[in-house]
């Protein structure tokens, strides 16, 4: 190397070093930057955390929604537990829930394995399942209440292929009205739980399946051993959504049966309802919509740990 390619510009030795970390772009961009999400969080604050405290206030109190108030302490919540109307409500959400987790789950899965990479038409087939997700709950549960209905396209179907003994008011039941209204619920969202799966499998690399399928390896155990494993996050995050969607159903129950016949499909969401604004009792119904949010909470923090990752527990 020469004097000459050894010698360093004075101009650039005399440069100063950009210091590390240090912003370039103008001071109200650098500081000024979250001043956007102020009114968002503002608005979040007022209409969503205020009105929940305020809500888990009254469930202690005796209010009316109109006028003054007193504080009766747990009383409404041991009038829950006194009530057999209510324990029914709370068994119908618990049943409505668990089976809307496993059938949802079980069915979103089988389809999400069927549509993943095999079929050249499985573009339009996710297309048509995921169709219902987007539509209304309510315009959804008014079609199937007219497909239950005596007269209804069930029915004429039963009696068309020779089976006119099973036909009858499928809503009026009480011992298939609650099936129905889970049918509803099931059919609607399980588009969206095979969305969900079918990212998961997105990340399962098809080379691991054709070492084990050389390696003798059955379909059984390469979904058991590969696939399960590796879809363990789109797992917790489908049963939890189920899981949510299954405790706070209400769109469904209103729409279909109105919590009838006999109590059959009450629901604690359409019992928060009736007792708000049917019977005017605020404090009552508030007790009620704490007691509900806390079994949500409690049942979703019990399945995702049931459901999370294995492999960062040992890490």
């Amino acid at each position: 190397m020469t004097a000459t390619q050894g010698r360093v510009p004075a101009a650039v030795a005399a440069e100063p070093a950009p210091a590390r970390g240090r912003r370039t772009g103008p001071a109200r961009v650098a500081y000024g930057y979250w001043w956007w999400c102020i009114p968002a969080v503002l608005l979040t604050g007022t209409t969503i955390y205020v009105t929940t405290v305020s809500g888990a206030f009254f469930a202690f109190t005796n209010w009316s929604g109109i006028g003054s108030f007193d504080f009766i302490g747990i009383d409404n919540f041991v009038r829950i537990f006194r009530t057999p109307e209510l324990l029914g409500s709370l068994t119908n959400t618990l049943g409505l829930a668990i089976g809307y987790l496993v059938f949802s789950n079980v069915i979103g899965i089988l389809f999400a394995l069927a549509l993943n990479r095999t079929l050249k038409t499985r573009y339009i087939l996710r297309t048509l399942i995921f169709m219902p997700v987007v539509l209304s709950p309510i315009a959804v549960s008014f079609v199937w209440k007219f497909i239950f209905a005596f007269d209804g396209p069930l029915n004429q179907t039963l009696g068309a292929v020779g089976l006119k003994g099973l036909q009858q008011d499928w809503l009026a039941s009480p011992a298939l009205a609650l099936g129905c209204v889970l049918t509803v619920m099931v059919w609607q969202n399980i588009g969206f739980v095979m969305v969900t799966y079918l990212a998961g499998l997105a990340t399962v690399p098809p080379e691991l399946e054709e070492a084990a399928a050389l390696d003798g390896a059955g379909t059984w155990r390469r979904f058991r051993s590969i696939t399960l494993p590796m879809i363990q996050p789109s797992i917790a995050i489908a049963t939890t959504l189920s899981l949510i969607q299954g405790l706070r159903v209400f769109d469904q129950v209103a729409a279909l049966t109105g919590g009838g016949p006999d109590n059959a499909t009450q629901t604690l969401a359409s019992e928060i309802y009736q007792q708000t604004f049917t019977y005017q009792q605020f404090g009552f119904g508030a007790a009620m919509a704490l007691m509900l949010s806390a079994l949500i909470l409690i049942f979703t923090i019990a399945q995702q740990r049931v459901t999370r990752d294995r492999t960062e527990i040992g890490a």
